[in-house]
C-alpha cells in the first residue's frame, strides 16, 4: 500500500524534500486546548471536542499550529477509541464517525489554511504565517493504557 501511488519510503523522502529537509509537527494539543476554553477534565481528554460543541477549538487549535510552521497536523484522537466512546454511552458507529470527524477537523484546518495561503492580499503574502507548504495529517493514536485513562499508561 502506497501514499498518492507511491511507497511509504519514497512518499515520505519527497515529502521531506518539499519541506527542505526536515518536518515540524504539532504538540501540546490538549494544553492549547484548554488555553483556547476547552475544558478537558473527560475519560476522553481532547477527544471530548469530538463530542461536545468545542469542535470550532479543535480546528483553532490545527490553524494555530500551521499559522506557527506546523508540516505535520495531529488529529485530535489520542485517547478516542471505540470502547472508550462505548463506555461514554455512543454506538460503535457514533465512534468511527468521532474518529473519522477527527481526522475531517483537520483537513478542514488544512484547507482553511491553503485557502489563507493564495488569497489575494499582499499582507497576507507578505506574511511568512501564510507560507504554502506541504501538510501532512496524522492519526494520533493512543495506547491502550491511554484508552483506560488512569494512568497506567505511564507505568
Amino acid at each position: 500500500m502506497g501514499f498518492k501511488g507511491k511507497e511509504a519510503s519514497s512518499f515520505f523522502r519527497d515529502f521531506l524534500d518539499e519541506c527542505g529537509g526536515s518536518a515540524v509537527i504539532d504538540g501540546g494539543f490538549a494544553t492549547e486546548l484548554e488555553r483556547h476554553g476547552a475544558d478537558l477534565n473527560d475519560q476522553l481528554w481532547s477527544a471530548k471536542c469530538l463530542v461536545s460543541s468545542s469542535s470550532h477549538l479543535v480546528r483553532r487549535v490545527h490553524l494555530d499550529y500551521l499559522e506557527a510552521g506546523a508540516n505535520i497536523i495531529l488529529t485530535a484522537s489520542y485517547q478516542a477509541t471505540i470502547k472508550g466512546f462505548e463506555a461514554k454511552g455512543f454506538s460503535r458507529e457514533e465512534g468511527v464517525t468521532m474518529l473519522r470527524r477527527s481526522v475531517e477537523i483537520a483537513r478542514e484546518a488544512r484547507e482553511i489554511y491553503h485557502d489563507r495561503c493564495t488569497k489575494d492580499s499582499s499582507d497576507f503574502m507578505r506574511n511568512e504565517r501564510y507560507r504554502k507548504r506541504p501538510i501532512l495529517i496524522a492519526a494520533s493514536v493512543g495506547s491502550y493504557g491511554a484508552y483506560l485513562a488512569d494512568g497506567s499508561e505511564y507505568v
